[in-house]
């Protein structure tokens, strides 16, 4: 199982901002936070293929770990029920003047 040191760990903030750190069984690996533009394909290509979505972000926001997550079905499937969650949606309001 990979285990990010530390330092790997500062490295990775310093280089991609938000990152975090995705664990299925006895695989680990460390995304980063999603742009407007892997978004907007995931978006697109998840509208004719639920999983494609999971499969964009997956693959593009993976820096560092164990592969087996992003390329193993198993794995991969495991990974999808947490692909949300990296997802930030800043709360906001509406108001009519």
């Amino acid at each position: 199982m990979y285990k990010p040191t530390e330092k790997e760990i500062k490295e990775l903030k310093e280089k991609h901002g938000q990152i975090f750190k995705l664990t299925v069984e006895d695989k680990c690996c460390i995304l980063k936070a999603p742009d407007r533009k892997t978004l907007g394909y995931a978006g697109t290509s998840g509208a004719k293929n639920p999983l494609k979505f999971n499969e964009v972000i997956l693959t593009q926001c993976f820096v560092a770990g164990d592969t087996e997550i992003r390329d193993d079905d198993s794995y991969f499937l495991g990974a999808g029920k947490q692909i949300q969650n990296i997802i930030e949606v800043r709360e906001s309001s509406l108001e009519k003047l």
